[in-house]
């Protein structure tokens, strides 16, 4: 579904990827794993147009993404959660859900009811800021907003991040009821390593902001883990 070929990324003269692949099936759930630092968040920023590529390549369902700004890339079908969530503190729940209406492809341009049986506490809070909500609560919202686009890709930048470990354990079953009832593909940025381990089918490890060790999760080994996640 995606493909990242040979890709190299700078922010001024520092070099933050290093022709970097990575291949995202069809079906499958993806963590990309590393230190601070090592150019995780970076590489998503690139899929998502947020960032400049500076060589390389990145195809999505056969369409060459940088040929596609950020907002049309979310209209091929990629839904995004960026790290810090970034939700609309002033708007309301529905209004930020609603943000996301305007770039479906399809009718109708309301809120699918399934945001709602996946979230439920969304629907008891529609008329509460979002600055008003809890951290948990929030990323429940952020997740939402990505997926009224019915997106056949989610990407999530770190979903546990701050998040009380009940909401923790929430999302890592919504991210596995989708992917299994409804086929959706996942990219995730995740540090927490049980999390990783629960939720994901494959990983890839940036180190240095090069791809440094891949495969499927069950091949994640304590010496892998040692020698590039341990601080």
């Amino acid at each position: 579904m995606l493909t990242i070929k040979a890709l190299n990324q700078f922010y001024g003269g520092s070099h933050t990827l290093w022709d970097v692949d990575l291949t995202v099936p069809a079906g499958s759930r993806m963590c990309v794993m590393g230190r601070n630092g090592m150019g995780k968040t970076t590489l998503l920023k690139c899929i998502m147009g947020l960032q400049p590529v500076s060589s390389g390549g990145i195809t999505y369902a056969g369409r060459d993404l940088l040929k596609h700004y950020a907002e049309e890339r979310a209209k091929l079908g990629i839904g995004y959660v960026p790290q810090g969530r970034e939700i609309f503190s002033q708007l309301t729940v529905e209004e930020n859900l609603s943000v996301g209406l305007a770039l479906r492809k399809s009718s109708p341009r309301t809120i699918p009811s399934r945001i709602f049986d996946l979230f439920p506490v969304l629907k008891q809070m529609m008329n509460r800021r979002g600055g008003d909500l809890s951290g948990g609560q929030q990323q429940q919202l952020a997740i939402g907003r990505a997926l009224v686009l019915e997106p056949k890709l989610l990407i999530l930048d770190e979903p546990t991040e701050g998040i009380q470990p009940n909401i923790v354990h929430e999302i890592g079953d919504i991210i596995l009821r989708l992917n299994k009832e409804e086929g959706l593909t996942v990219l995730l940025v995740e540090q927490k390593l049980p999390f990783a381990r629960r939720v994901a089918s494959e990983f890839c490890i940036l180190d240095k902001g090069r791809r440094a060790a891949a495969g499927p999760i069950e091949e994640l080994t304590d010496e892998i883990v040692r020698q590039h996640l341990s601080v």
